[in-house]
């Protein structure tokens, strides 16, 4: 039975016949071996027929009824003309060899034309990929390569949908964003505050903010590294409240809390560093 392998590029649609099956046609190793060699693999398939598209909008018309997996007039009537014509109530001697099963299904759905994706096909269809400029007469690689990508970027842009709401939607994704950071630096600081709390306890009930609790976590680090001397940058920290640098300082000399280790202080200082990170970028 003969094999027919339809290739479709950025050019045109074109139609290749296998012509050597016994040895290398059939032993998938070979054929690997094979498809770098244009002398090789010219005698494993030939260029049956090439229909070029005639302009931008034909190609894209074209790449848009393949994605949906439809069998547009141009692709039939490319495939009837080419193919050998099957008499009424006979089966076709041939398979026509496609890379997408959608595609083939309605190939053969709406024209009775037998279609394959088995091997093989797909080491056919990067043989034909890899070579198609030797086979099509004026074609170079840096033409085809121009018509792939103005056909990306057209596909791309019909793709893409106009969205008169787009505003609307830049203020919900915001909004969603500052939900996500209010949510991610309350939990953070929960953690702060669980570590922490066991090696200074007093200092939840002095500092109820987020985020100067995590700069005094940062700050302080040791509860017994406190000292008068450390009251100019508690006092920053508090927006110059004096008293409150001065609770601080007391609730440190009396504090019931346990001493920890480095790396557990380590751990707590990466958490507070990412609280005040999230709250510098939230404002």
């Amino acid at each position: 039975m003969s094999l027919y392998v339809l290739f479709e590029n950025a050019s045109g649609y074109a139609l290749f016949e296998q012509t050597e099956s016994d040895e290398i046609g059939q032993l998938l190793e070979e054929m690997q071996d094979a498809m770098c060699d244009l002398s090789r693999f010219s005698k494993v398939i030939k260029l049956k027929a090439f229909m070029p598209f005639k302009s931008a909008e034909e190609a894209l018309e074209s790449i848009n009824a393949l994605s949906e997996g439809m069998l547009d007039d141009k692709l039939r009537s490319f495939l009837e003309m080419n193919l050998p014509s099957v008499k009424e109530g006979k089966k076709p001697k041939y398979k026509l060899g496609v890379s997408d099963n959608k595609i083939g299904s309605s190939i053969q759905g709406e024209t009775g034309i037998p279609c394959t994706t088995s091997d093989p096909v797909p080491e056919l269809v990067r043989g034909v990929r890899l070579h198609l400029s030797r086979y099509i007469k004026n074609l170079e690689d840096a033409d085809l390569s121009r018509a792939q990508l103005g056909l990306a970027h057209s596909y791309s842009r019909s793709k893409v949908k106009f969205n008169v709401n787009r505003q609307d939607n830049m203020i919900i994704q915001s909004i969603a964003l500052l939900d996500t950071l209010d949510k991610d630096i309350n939990t953070f600081s929960m953690r702060i505050k669980e570590w922490y709390g066991w090696h200074f306890p007093e200092l939840v009930k002095i500092s109820t903010d987020n985020y100067k609790y995590a700069r005094l976590v940062k700050a302080i680090k040791a509860k017994t590294s406190l000292s008068d001397e450390s009251i100019d940058m508690l006092q920053e920290i508090f927006d110059d409240d004096e008293g409150m640098a001065r609770q601080v300082l007391e609730a440190s000399k009396t504090s019931m809390g346990y001493d920890v280790s480095e790396v557990d202080m380590q751990n707590v200082l990466t958490f507070a560093d990412r609280v005040i990170n999230l709250e510098e970028y939230r404002q």
